[in-house]
């Protein structure tokens, strides 16, 4: 089974962006969440982050990142 890639974030965010398709060339899936389209995602998003609201909040093998600045 490919590793699963979650990514919270906004379609207008030039670094969600980068982190979807950076992941995706790596060959793993990528389920993005866009946290202002989807209110279950945006609890998700601030339960994961503890409350900061930097986008893009990445989690792979159950580590949380947010932010990112390319590979």
């Amino acid at each position: 089974m490919a590793d699963v890639v979650e990514i919270y974030g906004k379609d207008a965010c030039p670094y969600t962006a980068a982190a979807r398709r950076e992941y995706a060339t790596r060959g793993l899936e990528v389920r993005y969440f866009d946290v202002l389209r989807d209110r279950a995602a945006m609890a998700r998003f601030l339960e994961l982050s503890g409350g900061e609201r930097q986008v893009p909040l990445i989690v792979e093998r159950g580590r949380v990142s947010s932010g990112f600045g390319g590979s």
